[in-house]
């Protein structure tokens, strides 16, 4: 049975010789804990049975509710070579998930405490009342057998804030305890089919707990003359992990640690929003040893956390609190490992205690912990990116941190080794020699680790970038107010400028507008327009964007010309007859008109009698009108700039009968609803003629026409202009088969002769139309 400060752990015999295993948690000693704990997180330490060497292994378990779990062993130097799988029972749902790995490559203890236990990765898996687990021995290995002492260790989170309490949360305690399966059972191999045990359970014998000093890690100050402890250096047979965890371990360098705490030097940028340990819900009295002090902050280890990445933002707290017990109370170190937590949604968490703006060493980088700080994003990064929200954040976390120091996040620095190992990439690193890092940098730069993912160490070129600026990606979108025409824009004068950038806009201090090289507006990091009013004449406008380092950059700059002279209507709107079908409500016309601009016509827009929008190059668009009516045909130019002119002349379509023109010969009235007024004259004499006289400036002959149909004359104010065949193979009716359009209204007469045209002579008149 082991104690700790936090639980009792016992077993009670049931009948039929099953054993509970049971755990009691004790109350937090805490001072601040009665005006803030609505149920303090607990840990649940569960020993694994098994019959060989080879193997340990608990069957489906019935539990207390949980969200964290991991395995620990005794001894932190000791290495478990093997596999450690789990799954659990989802507390919402009732389903048991798929075998999970844990994590076991952790970074090794160079000088561990008596206190402290070797320990997995901790694996969040969300709030569940059930788990299995097995622990394998690798085949092949040296070691004769798995680690003693052996346990899974289950962390509820607990429920600490009011917005937690709010959420969902309950100020019950639980009652602490699990039970094994029915008496007598014995492990089965783990299938994804097998039932869940039938929840028998028992309670602990009496409801007492016992207290006892907080388990702490014992690790020694580094100094010059301590060398790394061989025992606790990874070698070659340690596999890659994709995700060890942060230890308390010493790495002797120059900048040795302190308990005094130093000063605490201004940053080059601004301090971003930071939850502090108290907002969190960090239990004090588990970690009372004082924090450490490194000289300062040389580089940022971007980590990543493990487990799953569907977590809800809002549970960022209790997963922080579960890592933090976890290491506290399961590894037994002194406090959480990382300086600071990134979550999905790039809210930023105080780690280990200290100061935020101090360089607090932490338990991290295998190696290299006296020189750096490290962050971890929460979740597994191994096959999924991290979110824009967690790189601006890890960006404005690494560019404060290392802006106390003066140091560049884009840049190198030089690090001293605290042990003799090698990274993922193979490099060697000799205790005591200095090597070259990215000031932001991967946990796989320093040890051998898949850490932080490979997707996220991916995105580390993108996070020294937007930490270091300047702003990337910086392109004007777009420029209201104005039109683009070629390169070059055109307005009146008053413009809103709108732009995008790669860079987050929380790494941004300010936009300026310039204009002709001088910033005639500023406006905030977060904004993505500003307005401005140009004077007449040519300018080149540009926007600069000025990263919280202070590094500027420029857009490229654009042309825009302010100018206020309208378009002109060199020739105005005219009406002109069309051949075309004619009918009272649809004579066929074609609408005419030229438009020019001093710099650039945009376009030309019919208002009425409808609406049509025409190109700068277009200046003729067939329609229809209406017989009799006066009608208003408005059109109006825009230029670029937004200028415009209009002109609405005013047109009249008349329809002249047959029976108002002057006969001469034979002709026969010829009555039909296809005929415009009901009636036609027809003609097959030669020489017959029809006369209309007329004022205005576009004519056309309006006919019928069939296979029979025969030629005429067309003389124009006493001129043979034109012959004109009738004839067409379909029969076809109020047809304007000729027009004449002159540039101004004026009187003129229109005469018909029908030529007589052998076989078949005969010509079928039905009007004649102008436009006055």
């Amino acid at each position: 049975m082991k104690r700790r400060a936090w639980l009792t752990l016992g077993a009670v015999v049931l009948g039929g010789g099953g054993v509970v295993t049971y755990a009691v948690a004790s109350p937090s000693s805490d001072p601040g804990a009665a005006g803030r704990a609505k149920r303090p997180a607990k840990v649940y330490d569960l020993a694994l049975k098994g019959g060989t060497g080879d193997k340990r292994e608990l069957p489906r378990t019935d539990t207390e509710q949980f969200s964290m779990l991991g395995v620990s062993w005794t001894g932190a130097a000791k290495r478990l070579d093997g596999t450690a799988q789990v799954r659990t029972r989802s507390l919402d749902t009732g389903r048991w998930s798929a075998w999970q790995d844990l994590e076991l490559n952790v970074d090794p203890l160079e000088n561990p405490g008596v206190g402290v236990r070797g320990a997995s990765e901790p694996l969040w898996v969300g709030p569940s009342d059930g788990m299995q687990v097995q622990v394998i021995r690798k085949n092949g290995t040296s070691s004769s057998a798995l680690p003693k002492g052996l346990e899974v260790n289950l962390v509820d989170p607990g429920v600490v804030t009011d917005a937690e309490t709010k959420a969902g949360g309950t100020a019950a305690e639980p009652a602490a305890f699990v039970a094994d399966e029915s008496p007598g059972a014995t492990a089965s191999a783990p299938t994804d089919s097998a039932a869940p045990s039938d929840g028998t359970t028992a309670a602990p014998t009496d409801g007492q707990t016992t207290t006892s000093p907080a388990a702490t890690d014992t690790t020694a100050a580094a100094t010059d003359s301590v060398p790394p402890s061989a025992s606790a250096s990874p070698t070659d047979s340690v596999p890659p992990s994709d995700s060890a965890s942060p230890t308390d371990s010493v790495s002797p360098s120059p900048s040795t640690s302190s308990s005094a705490p130093p000063s605490a030097p201004p940053s080059t940028v601004p301090e971003p929003p930071i939850v502090s340990r108290a907002d969190w819900g960090a239990d004090e009295s588990i970690s009372p040893e004082a924090p450490e002090y490194n000289a300062d902050v040389k580089a940022i280890f971007v980590h990543h956390t493990d487990g799953a990445n569907d977590y809800s933002c809002a549970d960022s707290p209790s997963i922080i609190r579960s890592i933090y017990a976890y290491h506290v109370q399961v590894s037994g170190w002194k406090d959480i490992g990382y300086n600071f937590l990134v979550d999905k949604c790039g809210t930023i968490f105080e780690g280990r205690k200290g100061g935020v703006d101090l360089p607090v060493f932490g338990a991290h980088t295998y190696g290299w912990n006296r020189e750096a700080a490290g962050v971890a994003v929460l979740g597994d990064y191994t096959t999924t990116s991290a979110t824009n929200a967690t790189l601006a954040s890890v960006a404005r976390l690494a560019a404060w941190k290392l802006g106390q120091y003066g140091a560049d996040p884009a840049g190198t620095t030089q690090l001293t080794a605290g042990a003799s190992q090698h990274n993922y990439f193979s490099t060697d690193f000799t205790a005591g020699s200095k090597y070259t890092f990215q000031r932001i940098s991967g946990h796989r730069d320093g040890y051998n680790t898949e850490c932080p993912g490979g997707l996220l160490y991916d995105q580390l070129p993108t996070i020294r970038t937007w930490a270091s600026g300047p702003v990337q990606g910086l392109k004007v979108s777009s420029v209201d107010g104005a039109g683009l025409s070629g390169s070059t824009y055109y307005t009146k004068g008053g413009i809103t400028v709108r732009w995008t950038a790669t860079t987050p806009a929380s790494l941004i201090s300010k936009f300026e507008l310039l204009v002709d090289g001088k910033s005639v507006a500023t406006t905030s990091g977060t904004a993505t327009s500003v307005g401005a009013t140009l004077a007449l004449g040519s300018h080149t406008v540009a926007v600069r964007a000025v990263h919280q380092s202070g590094k500027t950059a420029t857009s490229a700059a654009l042309t825009v010309v302010a100018e206020t002279t309208a378009p002109t209507f060199t020739t105005s709107p005219n009406l002109s007859l069309r051949s075309g079908t004619v009918s009272t409500s649809a004579i066929p016309v074609t609408l005419g008109w030229k438009a020019t601009d001093d710099k650039a016509l945009r376009e030309v827009k019919l208002l009425s009698p409808t609406t049509a929008t025409f190109g700068p190059t277009t200046t003729t668009s067939n329609r229809t009108a209406k017989s009799g009516a006066a009608t208003v045909w408005s059109m109006r130019a825009y230029d670029y700039a937004g200028n415009y002119r209009t002109s609405s002349p005013s047109y009249t379509p008349v329809i002249l009968q047959e029976t108002a023109a002057t006969k001469s010969g034979s002709w026969t009235t010829r009555s039909s609803t296809s005929y415009l007024g009901g009636q036609s004259y027809s003609s097959g004499s030669k020489g017959a003629s029809l006369t209309w006289t007329f004022t205005g400036r576009s004519a056309a002959w309006v006919v019928s026409r069939a296979a029979s149909s025969g030629q005429a004359y067309i003389y124009v104010d006493g001129t043979k202009i034109s012959t004109v065949d009738l004839k067409s193979s379909t029969t076809l009716y109020r047809q304007a088969i000729w027009t004449k359009t002159w540039s101004s209204s004026a009187k003129h007469t229109i005469k018909i002769v029908v030529v007589g045209t052998s076989g078949r002579p005969t010509v079928t008149t039905d009007s004649l139309v102008y436009i006055k």
